[in-house]
């Protein structure tokens, strides 16, 4: 079984920048697709961006899209997630979690964070304003 452990988050200005990393442990990291989520107080767990066990595709969420990217380095059994222009609706926990399903590739069921088998604990990002 994958464990997955987060950091990189933070307080943070609005329009500043964070690069939230996730390390992995166990040998399936680089055949699984990876996926990024984040939840908000009050509010439910949304997707943020995922990419696939090689790193050529990715897929972000409309409110994230153009101001985040998702990557990973499969040597080093890790995902990360720079976010930048950062805005007080981005203030959540972001959770990391891997799919081991799918073979590794995005599909139609990516955005869904029921279909990720294992999660981080969470790491909180607050964007002042």
């Amino acid at each position: 079984q994958v464990q997955l452990v987060e950091s990189g988050g933070g307080l943070v200005q609005a329009g500043g920048s964070l690069r939230l990393s996730c390390a992995a442990s166990g040998r399936s990291f680089s055949a699984n697709a990876m996926g990024w989520f984040r939840q908000a107080p009050g509010k439910d767990r949304e997707f943020v961006a995922a990419i696939s066990r090689t790193g050529s595709r990715t897929v972000y969420a409309d409110s994230v899209r153009g101001r985040s990217t998702i990557s990973r380095d499969n040597a080093k059994n890790t995902v990360y997630l720079q976010m930048n222009s950062l805005k007080p609706d981005d203030t959540a926990v972001y959770y990391c979690a891997g799919r081991s399903a799918g073979f590794g590739v995005l599909d139609i069921w990516t955005m869904r964070g029921d279909s990720y088998d294992y999660w981080g604990q969470g790491t909180q990002v607050t964007v002042s304003s």
